[in-house]
């Protein structure tokens, strides 16, 4: 009996080495409700840019993912609770983020523009480039609370009047509706979500692209918590094959008529 059941034992063994290992999970943070980058679809599945990208890095670095869904303002602090172990929610690299957390190598271009009336006939900016703070005055500004966009219009034009808003959506209907005269915020979701819709037709951009490195960064990367540096090497180097391969172009052509990723593939802090 014992001898049967040393080999029992054995065998047991020996299938559970035979069998492939669990991947590990990782968890992700994003808004879930910032369509295309990253949003729930009728049925409750996860969809969108980011999620492509996100799935995209676990097939290569070989985890599983959980998504955990969380307010844009308190993505930094959750994450450094613990909460999940990534974020991958559109997030620009900026220095100020970098104090807190690290980021992998941007996998899509982070910039702003401003949107307005087409019969406002608005000079916001000179042949330049560059605002014209006495061309804000008077005009009712929206702006996403605790975002770069709200970091680039307090540097930049001290004076204007701000309306905050949680999120792209709400502020773009109080455009439409005349609550405010102008709005900042992605142009890709704005194209997509505004300007191509027939709500839209009576607005466009009123501001060159805004992409100061100072306020929107290197591109948007991956948040994760510092002293992770194995795993943000495995996320640096899944992005990289994803970019050379082709991979992340494919992804935003399914939302976008146009590329967003860098003109120049470049490492954070190059």
């Amino acid at each position: 009996m014992k001898f049967m059941t040393g080999l029992l034992s054995a065998a047991i063994v020996s299938l559970a080495a035979a069998l492939p290992a669990k991947a590990e999970t990782l968890r992700v943070g994003m808004e879930c409700t910032y369509a295309p980058f990253n949003y729930r679809t009728p049925e409750g599945e996860m969809a969108g840019y980011d999620v492509d990208v996100a799935k995209g890095i676990a097939e290569r670095i070989g985890v599983e993912l959980d998504y955990v869904c969380q307010e844009w303002d308190g993505m930094i602090p959750a994450l450094l609770a613990s909460k999940f172990d990534l974020i991958v929610a559109s997030m620009s690299i900026t220095e100020e983020r970098k104090q807190k957390i690290d980021f992998s190598v941007p996998y899509r271009v982070s910039l702003g523009r401003i949107l307005g009336s087409k019969d406002a006939a608005l000079k916001l900016f000179d042949d330049a480039g560059k605002p014209i703070p006495d061309a804000f005055n008077g005009l009712r500004f929206g702006v996403e609370r605790a975002s770069t966009y709200a970091k680039w219009v307090e540097a930049k034009l001290p004076g204007a009047e701000i309306a905050l808003y949680d999120g792209a959506q709400p502020m773009l209907l109080d455009l439409q509706n005349g609550r405010i005269d102008i709005a900042i915020t992605n142009p890709m979701k704005a194209y997509l979500d505004f300007l191509s819709k027939e709500n839209g037709a009576g607005f466009e951009f009123v501001s060159p692209p805004i992409d100061e490195v100072e306020y929107f960064g290197p591109g948007v990367g991956v948040g994760l918590r510092k002293g992770n540096d194995a795993l943000l090497a495995k996320i640096d180097k899944a992005l990289e094959e994803m970019i050379k391969d082709g991979s992340l172009e494919k992804f935003s052509l399914k939302y976008f008529p146009f590329s967003i990723q860098p003109a120049n593939w470049k490492g954070v802090g190059q």
